[in-house]
């Protein structure tokens, strides 16, 4: 049994020895010393941080967030010559995958995306994303601008099926599932939505092209976005998709600030330098 003596010998020698250890530990490795991990930083994307009192909005603080999304028989591969560009401007980018199973499906992805990227954000839309955007960011306060890509623009009311009839595009363009997905054939991709782009370039676009639920034809758009923000519009004039009348028809009726490329529907892959510059003149006006 050990004496009292022996005992109060041994406490100090504990003592002694954890005194020893955390003097190395500040010391020698410093963020030992601080190992609880800064859980606020980690959740926020770098240069994004947290508004005080509003749980899981973020506003930018150094540049703009740009939303890129694709429209129908493309995925977000198709911004990849886009995204670098806005990328090495200092922007966060953010490509998103639409389901193109409902309209309404894909407004919610958008707006999705857009309560997690915080503000102040710029939508991009090609094509059919024209459409999504349009509703995604009405009455949206994150949102300060709109850019359209060859896209649509519709009104409340309208629908696809407007501007452009399935019924009357060229025989057998369109091949469609037995649960009413429709694909643009492979065979024929090239030359209706990609005649510009290389020739191996457009048959991987072919591959992954997302197929398109044909009731998004006819599903109405809500109150637009574009009559509450600043709109860019480029339009291709070389489309087999939508027909460029069309497309300055939206860009008229949205007053929109608006270009012209001599391209097929894929604009952002045949022209991307353009269509990324277009972008960025969209971030820094005011």
């Amino acid at each position: 049994m050990a004496t009292c003596k022996e005992k109060a010998i041994y406490l100090s020698v504990l003592s002694v020895g954890a005194m020893f250890i955390a003097s190395y530990a500040s010391h020698a490795h410093p963020g030992l010393a601080n190992a609880q991990p800064n859980i606020s930083s980690s959740l926020h994307p770098q240069g994004v941080q947290s508004t005080p009192g509003v749980q899981g909005t973020t506003t930018n603080i150094t540049n703009m967030n740009i939303i890129l999304v694709h429209g129908a028989w493309a995925d977000g591969s198709s911004w990849s010559k886009v995204i670098p560009v806005l990328k090495n401007a200092g922007h966060k980018v953010i490509a998103v995958q639409l389901p193109l199973h409902s309209l309404a499906d894909d407004v919610a992805t958008v707006k999705r995306a857009i309560e997690y990227i915080g503000g102040p954000t710029i939508l991009v839309g090609h094509s059919y994303g024209g459409a999504v955007i349009t509703n995604a960011a009405y009455n949206n306060p994150n949102v300060t601008g709109l850019v359209y890509i060859a896209a649509f623009a519709p009104d409340q009311g309208q629908s696809l099926g407007n501007f452009v009839d399935p019924s009357k595009l060229p025989k057998d363009l369109l091949m469609i599932d037995p649960e009413g997905f429709a694909y643009i054939n492979p065979t024929m991709f090239a030359g209706a939505f990609a005649q510009d782009v290389n020739s191996s370039e457009a048959a991987i676009m072919a591959v992954v092209q997302k197929p398109l639920n044909t009731s998004i034809f006819s599903e109405k758009s809500g109150p637009p976005a574009w009559k509450q923000l600043p709109v860019w519009y480029q339009v291709s004039e070389n489309d087999h998709m939508i027909p460029p009348d069309v497309e300055r028809m939206f860009s008229k009726q949205m007053n929109a600030t608006t270009i012209s490329l001599p391209s097929s529907h894929a604009s952002l892959v045949s022209h991307p330098n353009d269509v990324a510059q277009f972008i960025l003149n969209a971030t820094t006006a005011r």
